[in-house]
């Protein structure tokens, strides 16, 4: 037969014609032990270190702030709520600076002026200045923690994500954790004053190191500043009900948190202890159960899954809670680490979750979960500080358990979301 009624190549010695398999699509984001995410890590943990440093720099002072300005506790605690609800109120604004100007300029511009006011804390005549700066300083803040989250879920491979999420919560143990034991010993020598401003000295070390570090974004997409579509994507994170019940769980969370360092410093000066400040601070050392819980909290998730983890982190607060009620300072040592272990469990997890499950406006997806955190940590303070100063610790850990028996409530509910939507099916495509 000819070549022709054959189908062969006329050209002699011609190879047929194979077709060549499809090229693999290549992941070009940030994975454990590739290019800059050692990095990227490590910067964004610098991050997590001089925000939460920062933000509760007060926090271990309280009793020296109300000897030396002569108010309440519940009075001084407003240096603490200033701070996080000047956090709470403009994250979502600053999340919206995100998504036009770019993760890394918002991060970079916000460290910038939040350690630039905590240079100024120090000098600060009155309360009500020292609670203007720290409103201020908080609010400068708002541009860390959405921005980081949405930098994580657009630079970093999904698979990595709770546990790169994790490592910036660790970041925040680490900060919360020094800034303390660091102002408590410091305090105990040379006053709040100083104390406050080395850790504003320690943060700006922390702000240079992290823009050094960072690497520059390569999936980040210019978003709009336009009022109607930020709106609009906020709608739609506030509507879908699984994003409700993490916002609302990270606030619960917080809420337990914060009453509770805020009020700890006051029980510990008191008796049957009479600690003084600069033990009262090695007391946060606690924070690095914080710090492990929270960077493991992505095989807590592999083990038990979303919601399990937040049973069990949960429990462990509640146990920590109760536990502490104990007059004897091993016990509440105690109840420090199952509290601070839990907590920083369930804010890794619940944390994380809004970051996988937002497809879209990740910036405002975080912002609104930051918002919600740090209005529990506002209101955990106030409201552990009153409790305190009503009914002593035992009130602080009713309102704290209260806190829980909500997380606990609403993890249910999604439990039996799940189980409804899994009877159900997928909806069918017409």
């Amino acid at each position: 037969m000819s070549p022709a009624s054959t189908g062969a190549p006329t050209a002699v010695g011609a190879a047929p014609s194979v077709p060549s398999p499809a090229s693999p699509v290549v992941d070009s984001r940030m994975a454990p032990g590739g290019p800059g995410y050692r990095r990227m890590s490590f910067a964004l943990f610098l991050a997590g270190v001089a925000t939460f440093a920062l933000l509760y720099s007060t926090q271990a002072l309280l009793p020296l702030i109300s000897g030396d300005f002569g108010v309440a506790a519940s009075e001084a605690s407003w240096t603490v709520a200033a701070a996080t609800g000047g956090l709470a109120l403009f994250v979502l604004p600053m999340s919206a600076l995100s998504e036009r100007f770019g993760r890394r300029t918002v991060m970079t511009a916000s460290l910038a002026v939040a350690v630039t006011v905590a240079l100024l804390v120090p000098f600060a005549p009155s309360l009500g200045a020292l609670v203007a700066l720290r409103a201020v300083q908080g609010a400068a803040l708002a541009g860390l923690p959405a921005s980081a989250t949405a930098y994580l879920a657009e630079e970093v491979t999904p698979k990595a994500l709770v546990t790169a999420i994790g490592l910036f919560v660790a970041g925040n143990s680490v900060g919360g954790m020094s800034g303390r034991v660091i102002t408590g010993w410091v305090a105990q020598e040379w006053g709040w004053r100083v104390a406050v401003g080395v850790i504003g000295v320690i943060a700006v070390g922390c702000a240079v190191a992290f823009r050094l570090l960072l690497p520059a974004p390569k999936h980040f997409v210019t978003g709009s500043l336009r009022p109607r579509v930020l709106a609009r994507t906020v709608r739609d994170h506030l509507a879908n009900p699984l994003m409700r019940r993490l916002y609302a769980i990270g606030a619960l969370f917080m809420t337990v948190f914060g009453g509770v360092y805020t009020v700890i410093g006051y029980r510990l000066t008191e008796a049957p202890f009479g600690l003084p400040q600069g033990v009262i601070g090695s007391i946060f050392l606690v924070y690095l159960v914080g710090t492990v819980s929270a960077s493991t909290a992505g095989r807590l998730v592999g083990r038990l899954g979303r919601r399990g983890a937040l049973y069990a982190a949960g429990g462990t607060t509640a146990a920590g809670l109760l536990v502490s009620l104990a007059d004897s300072l091993p016990l509440v040592l105690l109840g420090l680490v199952l509290i601070t272990g839990g907590f920083f469990a369930g804010h890794a997890v619940a944390s994380s979750a809004v970051s996988k499950t937002a497809t879209t406006g990740r910036a405002q997806a975080s912002a609104l979960y930051q918002s919600a955190y740090y209005i529990g940590s506002s209101a955990g303070s106030t409201i552990g500080a009153v409790a305190f100063h009503s009914g002593g610790w035992s009130g602080t850990v009713g309102v704290g358990l209260l806190a829980v028996i909500g997380v606990v409530a609403i993890t249910v509910l999604g439990t039996r979301a799940a189980r409804v939507a899994a009877r159900r099916g997928p909806v069918p495509v017409h």
